[in-house]
């Protein structure tokens, strides 16, 4: 048979503290750090016609952590605009440069790209599936899911 278990430690823990209403988000103070990536620096690259350093450039200094939306917008404006640049045989080699870090971050990229249902980004489907298809070939199924699952947005 079972034995009584006569401690009752397990009723010191505060259960209330893991109650999501009470969730607050962590804030490290650097918000101020958080600027995006140099739109002028793209710009010049795109008009060289470097666009693998341009989108190195892009995915270099990423506004995961900003809660800034029009920060957020910007640099997600400035990823569309490197990312239909590219013709569809330059993108995997594009791809092949990047880390793993910076697959999942173009991922939420596309990922934020396929949300968004104006009339300005209805031309961009056709090439973020492209981009999707290239990134998910080197990234595979954990990147999907480390996007989809991670909390912090672009």
């Amino acid at each position: 048979m079972s034995k009584t278990v006569s401690t009752r430690e397990f009723r010191k823990v505060d259960v209330d503290q893991y109650n999501e209403d009470n969730f607050q988000e962590d804030t490290d103070g650097n918000e101020t750090q958080l600027q995006g990536p140099n739109e002028t620096e793209v710009n010049n690259l795109i008009g060289s016609k470097n666009n693998v350093q341009a989108l190195k450039a892009v995915v270099q200094n990423p506004v995961v952590g900003s809660r800034n939306t029009d920060t957020k917008l910007k640099a997600f404006r400035l990823v569309m605009r490197v990312l239909s640049v590219f013709k569809s045989s330059e993108i995997e080699a594009a791809v092949a440069t990047l880390s793993a870090s910076e697959v999942d971050l173009l991922m939420k990229y596309v990922y934020r790209g396929f949300s968004e249902q104006t009339t300005t980004t209805d031309n961009i489907c056709p090439i973020l599936l492209s981009w999707h298809e290239k990134l998910f070939a080197v990234g595979g199924l954990g990147s999907i899911v480390r996007v989809l699952t991670n909390r912090q947005t672009v």
